[in-house]
């Protein structure tokens, strides 16, 4: 019987749990700071079992960690180095779905010495997103062809029956991230030259892309794209650009918000005011004017626009009074944002994740190669967020244990024996990349 220890019982963790339970050799343990989250997770199952852990506590930790095979953190990413140490003192492989930090990179040559393995970014993005780019860069490389241009786009967004507020979004949990994500400078490559878009210019440099089957809609740079030309190994390529996907209206709106100051994070005492007042304390605004009127001149745009629609349809022109007396601008657009962007129930979930390459071959040959992954959410039952991220953890668990993923130090899934066996598993559970070439 292996023994694995899920730490932290978030939203995404039900498929990766039921997975590994499913696995007649394994046993599961999740540990929570709120225990009742892991005891639903584990539902009775004879294999399974859930505990109360604080991550400060480093004895309990230490503790728990000793007595597993295999660690999976599915805690805030600033943990895992901690998480990390302990897998290290004690000789345990560790799974992550979270971009691997400077902090973790240190770490490989003492894992490397220990012994194991700490494999992160297998969620979906990043995961399933590296997964399915190397299939194809290394396929094209073993016919001799290199790549000239290679573009991604992923967003998860409400499916297209259940996209019914004005945002094109809604939230499974806590806004924030997405927000912040708002307030990220952008890099990238385009016919050779870097392009370096700064935080408060993000969300005018955004392009209308078309995913067949589900129509057109807006993709905006996300961070650095440049580190992965070096991870892919492509140093041929004159573009690398790796972006998000949102619902049209997005981009103008979430400008318009940072415009306002909406996305600030240092607190402030609001005591007494209504959304109203809010806003006309952010714009610097009179009291007494009409506050469509100071919008309209504070953002230069008409008062009858969309965005000033999906402002008040959101509750911040109304004089409903403000949900907390002190916090960030921040804190208070994501308390409403939260209330009024939530799945109802029984509502799909949506996850699009689309690569473009452009592959040149001897002989002057041209190809253009797509591949494209739409999944849907299960009525009732888990969101497509939940399986793309939650699976491809536990297939990598599951392939580790059986001693068929044998690499030492830190690592991401960009190796044949790691991508190939969990993309093909992945099929099998029909989260499937379709993929269409084009002679140029």
């Amino acid at each position: 019987m292996k023994k694995v220890l899920i730490l932290g019982a978030g939203l995404v963790a039900k498929p990766l749990v039921r997975y590994l339970l499913d696995q007649p050799d394994f046993e599961v343990e999740v540990a929570s700071r709120t225990v009742s989250k892991a005891v639903k997770l584990i539902d009775n199952h004879p294999r399974g079992k859930a505990s109360e852990l604080n991550l400060k506590n480093e004895e309990g930790l230490k503790d728990k960690i000793s007595k597993a095979d295999l660690i999976i953190s599915m805690v805030p990413y600033t943990f895992h180095p901690i998480v990390a140490k302990y897998c290290i003192d004690y000789k345990k492989d560790m799974v992550t779905t979270s971009y691997v930090s400077e902090v973790m990179k240190n770490l490989d040559a003492e894992a490397k010495k220990a012994g194991i393995l700490i494999l992160n970014e297998v969620g979906l993005d990043p995961g399933i997103d590296h997964m399915e780019a190397m299939r194809i860069i290394h396929e094209v490389e073993e016919k001799g062809g290199e790549i000239l241009s290679f573009t991604s786009y992923c967003g998860g967004l409400p499916a297209p029956e259940a996209n019914t507020n004005p945002f094109g979004y809604k939230f499974s949990w806590s806004p924030t991230g997405v927000l912040l994500a708002g307030k990220n400078s952008a890099q990238y490559l385009k016919d050779g030259q870097e392009i370096s878009i700064l935080p408060k210019d993000l969300f005018d440099n955004y392009l209308v892309i078309n995913i067949e089957g589900l129509g057109e809609f807006e993709g905006y740079p996300n961070r650095d794209s440049l580190p992965y030309i070096e991870l892919y190994g492509i140093k041929s390529t004159k573009t690398m650009f790796r972006g998000t996907l949102r619902n049209k209206g997005w981009c103008s709106t979430l400008k318009k918000i940072a415009d306002l100051g909406l996305l600030e994070e240092e607190e402030k005492d609001w005591t007494g005011l209504t959304y109203k007042d809010f806003l006309k304390k952010l714009m610097n605004s009179p009291a007494e004017e009409d506050v469509k009127k100071s919008l309209s001149a504070h953002l230069n745009i008409e008062e009858n626009s969309d965005i000033i629609q999906r402002y008040e349809w959101l509750g911040l022109l109304s004089d409903e009074p403000l949900p907390l007396e002190k916090g960030s601008p921040l804190n208070i657009l994501g308390a409403i944002m939260l209330e009024k962007l939530q799945y109802a129930e029984g509502e799909r979930d949506m996850i699009m994740l689309q690569h473009q390459f452009i592959a040149s071959y001897p002989g002057d040959k041209k190809e253009k190669i797509t591949s494209t992954l739409i999944d849907f959410g299960i009525p009732h039952g888990d969101s497509s967020m939940g399986r793309t991220v939650g699976l491809p953890a536990a297939i990598s668990t599951k392939l580790i244990l059986e001693g068929k993923i044998d690499m030492t130090g830190v690592h991401i899934p960009v190796t044949p024996e790691i991508y190939n066996p969990i993309l093909q598993e992945l099929k099998e559970l029909n989260i499937v990349f379709k993929e269409k070439k084009e002679e140029m």
